[in-house]
């Protein structure tokens, strides 16, 4: 179309135009249909026989950083403060 026709169709809103994405996705590789399990773990066992050398480890991630220990709790006095701090911020 036109320009001109185009721009009157969409004021009209007659016209709507979309952009389409399209991907090609192929096999490369490293392509496998089978999912190698790697290890997570170095055993004596392992290291004794010297299986080690041949299997695939997992790589070992630095920068995760882990799970907050679940434990603990407040002190008595320290919750019966926060909660003072609460009530007079709520009051202004």
């Amino acid at each position: 179309l036109p320009d001109r026709d185009r721009a009157e169709l969409k004021r009209r809103k007659l016209l709507l135009e979309v952009t389409l994405k399209s991907y090609w996705i192929r096999k490369g590789s490293a392509f496998s249909t089978a999912v190698a399990r790697q290890e997570t773990e170095l055993t004596p066992e392992m290291i004794s026989t010297g299986s080690w050398r041949q299997l695939p480890f997992k790589p070992y991630n630095f920068s995760s950083l882990g799970l907050a220990p679940t434990c603990g709790h407040l002190h008595p006095l320290l919750k019966v403060r926060s909660q003072l701090r609460q009530i007079f911020l709520e009051m202004g």
